[in-house]
């Protein structure tokens, strides 16, 4: 292979990486736009992050439906999910997910 063939060929390879790398980039930056923080409807340990309190780092949450605690859903959904709240005198009532944190 002479030189010539050499650098085109390096050139072709160079530039077939730069536009798979600007690919993922801008896949990776839509994905993240598909998703929003949902309060209140993570399990016990299922949680992402919480915006403040003893679960502040993701699968910390101690408790399920935590008020507090987040997950990651997709966007549009949060509002919409249901769960299951256990009251303290034991009975159950249906709550939705939030995009603010749940204070109570």
């Amino acid at each position: 292979m002479n030189t010539s063939a050499k650098k085109a060929s390096a050139l072709a390879l160079a530039g077939a990486f730069a536009a798979a790398l600007s690919m993922t980039v801008a896949t990776n930056a839509a994905k993240a736009d598909d998703f929003e923080k949902c309060f209140g409807v993570s399990k016990a340990g299922g949680n992402d992050c919480a915006s403040e309190g003893n679960n502040s780092c993701a699968g910390t949450s101690k408790a399920d439906f935590e008020g507090k605690a987040w997950k990651l859903v997709k966007t549009g959904t949060c509002t919409s999910m249901m769960v299951d709240i256990k009251n303290a005198d034991g009975s159950t009532a249906k709550r939705a997910g939030s995009l603010t944190p749940i204070n109570g």
